[in-house]
């Protein structure tokens, strides 16, 4: 799946991609948006409206 369609899926999916994608291939948020072409903005307010707050500490949605 492309996280360039992050808008378009499940928010419960999407978690999983991302933190999937922070755990195994970025280094951090700022590098899996600017890889993938996304707006940070908008990727944390989907998952936000879906109740996943960002934990920098450990790099993770939760």
């Amino acid at each position: 799946m492309k996280l360039q369609r992050f808008e378009e899926m499940d928010p419960h999916l999407l978690v999983g991609l991302v933190n999937t994608e922070l755990r195994n291939v970025s280094e951090s948020l700022d590098d899996l948006v600017k890889t993938h072409g996304i707006e940070q903005d908008k990727l944390v307010s989907r998952l936000a409206d879906a109740g996943y707050d960002y934990r920098p500490e450990q790099r993770q949605f939760r």
